[in-house]
């Protein structure tokens, strides 16, 4: 999500009362949240100088290659934008897409609808020859394993997103997204740190499958099976989460830990993250901070990755700036495993999902939510 508030000193439109806002999510969880303001007058140029040189660019959709132009036209809606978050790898090995997002918005450009598809999806990925890949059935985060592949060189990611998203096009029949980003979890933990932590309410006890109390890694068990070793817990009510618990809570999936919907309830988990990290975006604790705000906007220009199909990041967030966190709507699409008598092949989406699918391409998703209000995700 991008936010964007423009405000007016003594009547000129050029220059705004704090450094226009904008949020980005690409959770993690994917995701990522990104926000710009401030308690000082910035200018437009100013703005794009200070900050828009630290966010990473990337040929995210194969638009560079092809030639394509940048847009100079203002932005319009409806928009559709692809998140996706990754976890740091050696260089040589190629990322998987843990955190697969993507943020709707309508024509009006005032909400949005967030919504997660699951990581093990079982997807036809189509063939990519930039990365020589002939096409396969596998699962939909493998995608961008496949298409970052470059021959003689390190995997690189913004390829393998390129493919990634023509997948996602073909499962949710999108033509076209209209932006995309990739952030990694070890940026996403430095902005949550930023910040000075994030609160939310927890909607159940989880406990951590990777991590102790003070944040350590657990042991492996011997022979592997497992872990030993206390677990940092995560219990029901409000909490304050720094960046390590921010990304370990959202991360767990397993019924054992308090997470008995597994992948469904940590998809839940991210989006409940992303709305909180959106409203300590506009905390005065964060807004009103000069310096907070500069770690805040560094760290994530370090961690993102962010193209716009022609249009900037900050273009985005004044086109969005009437988004707040109240306005977006979490969808928890209908889906379950893969039928099987044997070991687990993955998730699948039941077939209401198309109908919303085919709602969000005909910009009828408000009248598609009044009648499918199961769909709708819980948000505590």
């Amino acid at each position: 999500m991008l936010v964007a508030k423009a405000g007016k000193d003594g009547g000129k439109q050029s220059i705004w009362r704090g450094v226009p806002r904008w949020a980005r999510v690409c959770t993690v969880f994917g995701v990522v949240l990104m926000v710009l303001s401030g308690a000082t007058l910035v200018g437009y140029h100013t703005l794009v100088n200070r900050y828009e040189g630290a966010v990473g660019k990337g040929d995210l959709f194969g638009d560079q290659a092809a030639g394509a132009t940048e847009k100079k036209s203002n932005i319009k809606g409806p928009l559709n934008i692809l998140l996706v978050g990754i976890d740091p790898r050696k260089p040589e090995t190629p990322p998987l897409a843990d955190s697969i997002m993507i943020l709707h918005v309508p024509a009006s450009l005032d909400r949005g609808y967030l919504l997660s598809l699951p990581r093990d999806l079982r997807v036809d990925i189509p063939e990519f020859p930039k990365a020589n890949f002939s096409g396969r059935t596998d699962k939909l985060n493998a995608a961008m394993s496949f298409g970052s592949r470059v021959p003689g060189q390190n995997p690189d990611a913004a390829r393998g997103f390129e493919l990634l998203a023509k997948t996602v096009q073909q499962v949710t029949g999108i033509e076209r997204f209209d932006a995309g980003a990739i952030i990694n979890f070890t940026g996403f933990k430095k902005i949550v740190d930023a910040m000075g932590g994030v609160d939310m309410y927890i909607e159940r006890d989880v406990k951590s499958e990777h991590r102790k109390p003070d944040g350590t890694m657990r042991e492996l068990k011997p022979g592997g099976g497992g872990y030993l070793g206390p677990q940092a817990e995560y219990k029901k009510g409000d909490a304050h989460l720094n960046g390590w618990q921010a990304l370990d809570y959202v991360r767990q999936r397993y019924p054992k830990n308090g997470v008995p919907d597994a992948d469904y309830g940590r998809q839940r988990h991210q989006q409940q993250f992303i709305k909180a990290m959106v409203d300590q975006a506009f905390s005065a604790d964060v807004a009103t901070n000069p310096v907070k705000l500069d770690r805040v906007l560094r760290a994530a220009g370090q961690s993102l990755i962010f193209n716009g199909r022609g249009n900037s990041v900050v273009d985005f967030a004044l086109a969005l700036k009437n988004i707040r966190s109240d306005s977006i709507e979490t969808i928890k699409l209908p889906g379950g495993p893969v039928p099987s008598t044997g070991a687990y092949k993955g998730e699948r989406l039941l077939p209401p999902a198309e109908d919303f699918f085919a709602a969000l391409r005909n910009e009828q998703l408000d009248a598609f939510m009044l009648e499918h209000p199961d769909f709708k995700q819980k948000n505590k």
